[in-house]
């Protein structure tokens, strides 16, 4: 295959897409694909091993599943299931139960093996447009080995990020190829599976407006990210859904409270990825010293991601997960510039680090999961299976491994005194709960007392000594009858009628 030099290839870089191709013109390999899948698929699953080794790695993932059987047994989302999330995981996670069971997570992280294969493909197509077959496997490979590279909850976990990145990465191809209503329908699958998916509108529309704004083309990506999500709404409550989704998290995306607490997670979670990316930094660093400029959405599609990030100011690992895609891709980009003997360097650099982070998510501790099966075991031998449970606690994972149904719409105690937002400080209490939260909850309680309440606050800021409500409910007809680690069972007190 015929290259070019280091100059003429730079210039191609920070040429425009649409600009003509006659610095370089890669001749297309025969059974591109055919070949190439083969090894991305392999280490897709390679990549996601550890997150095979245990039920569950994230509060996160025990909130869809218990989401997911409320609404496979008659819940309606937004109104008897509700979250701040949009609807298309929930969704996902219930057709993925109601074909192979909801006792184990398997099926959606076979799900979460295709969704990061998919986002890999997308982008070694998109550098194979750009820069050439050898691109193409540049960029499938590095964000493979690098979308581990956070703590093992964050990264192994089948949640929303890992099913947000095909979404993005989809929208920046359909963009790249003029498919203004795929564009449009890919950023609005991205804001559906989690908000700030949408995000990757902002290089879309630099796209398209690159290329001379068409009315044809604005109206045809406004359609397509309108209409699905208009649908979605439809499909569940208008109401709830713009509630829910936009207008109803106030406290929740609140900087104050915990300032230093959130500013040290980001700062770890940031030097956690660049270990990650050590590969991909170098790169992109050494061409901006020769090349101060580029196509804007290079680097526009990772800045709209970085401002995604710190949308809320909570920084929690799984965020930066957005930011791999549009780092691989630059990387990518800035490769091309240099000698070869940099690609390999930025990919064995790369795989050591993958191997690093996949050791760490096999040998990773399991503290909380234990803490949370030691709890659900207690639940599973004091109440019967159609017992509805309380857990006021961060971690609804007890649900789904006691089988019991929540007596509330409020998994967590987080949606009650926001503490689910990491708050420790002054912002956790009920004035901070999502609005008309309190007499909803009680109104659930007193139709449909529970057989057992379980308190796993543990001394946190949301312990029902500094919530008035939950300790009125239990003084008025519980007594405890255990604990587990710290923390209390209560049942109906004796003689309760």
């Amino acid at each position: 295959m015929e290259t070019a030099g280091p100059d003429s290839v730079l210039r191609m870089l920070v040429e425009p897409l649409d600009a003509p191709r006659s610095v370089v013109a890669p001749r297309r390999e025969r059974g591109y694909w055919s070949r190439l899948l083969p090894p991305l698929t392999v280490l897709a699953c390679l990549t996601r091993v550890p997150s095979f080794v245990r039920p569950l790695w994230s509060p996160d993932e025990g909130y869809l599943a218990v989401q997911a059987r409320m609404l496979a047994g008659g819940g309606e989302l937004y109104e008897t299931v509700v979250d701040r999330k949009p609807p298309l995981l929930p969704w996902l996670y219930q057709g993925a139960f109601a074909v192979c069971g909801s006792g184990s997570l398997t099926s959606v992280r076979v799900l979460a093996v295709l969704a990061q294969l998919l986002t890999a493909v997308l982008l070694a197509s998109l550098a194979r447009r750009r820069w050439g077959d050898g691109a193409g496997r540049t960029a499938g490979v590095l964000y493979l080995l690098a979308s581990v590279g956070l703590n093992p909850q964050d990264a192994q976990a089948a949640t929303f990020e890992v099913f947000m990145l095909p979404c993005t990465a989809a929208a920046m191809w359909c963009a790249d190829r003029r498919r203004w209503g795929a564009a449009g329908a890919a950023v609005a699958c991205a804001f559906l599976v989690k908000q700030t998916g949408g995000a990757v509108l902002v290089p879309v529309v630099w796209l398209l407006c690159r290329g001379g704004v068409s009315r044809t083309g604005l109206v045809r990506l406004g359609a397509g990210a309108i209409v699905p999500v208009l649908g979605a709404a439809v499909l569940t409550d208008p109401a709830g859904f713009v509630f829910w989704t936009v207008t109803g998290s106030g406290a929740y995306a609140a900087f104050t409270g915990s300032e230093l607490h959130v500013l040290t997670r980001g700062l770890t979670n940031t030097a956690i990825l660049a270990v990650a990316c050590a590969g991909l930094i170098p790169p992109v660093v050494r061409v901006l010293r020769r090349a101060r400029t580029g196509p804007a959405e290079l680097w526009l599609w990772p800045a709209s991601s970085a401002v995604a990030v710190l949308l809320g100011f909570h920084f929690f690992g799984h965020y930066f997960l957005q930011l791999i895609p549009p780092v691989a891709l630059l990387a990518t980009a800035a490769l091309q510039a240099l000698p070869r003997d940099r690609m390999v360097t930025a990919v064995f650099t790369s795989a050591c680090c993958c191997t690093l982070f996949l050791t760490w998510g096999l040998l990773a501790p399991r503290s909380d999961l234990a803490h949370a099966e030691r709890l659900a075991d207690a639940v599973v031998r004091r109440t019967a299976p159609g017992d509805p449970v309380l857990v006021w606690g961060i971690h609804p994972e007890t649900y789904w491994l006691a089988d019991r149904a929540p007596a509330s719409r409020y998994l967590t105690a987080g949606l009650l005194t926001n503490y689910s937002g990491g708050r420790d400080g002054p912002q956790v209490g009920e004035r901070y709960a999502v609005e008309g939260a309190w007499p909803a909850f009680r109104a659930e309680l007193a139709a449909h007392p529970p057989a057992l309440i379980v308190d796993d606050s543990r001394d946190k800021p949301y312990r029902p000594e500094r919530v008035p409500s939950l300790r009125r409910i239990l003084a008025a007809g519980y007594e405890e009858v255990g604990r587990v680690e710290g923390a209390v069972l209560y049942a109906p007190a004796s003689g309760r009628d």
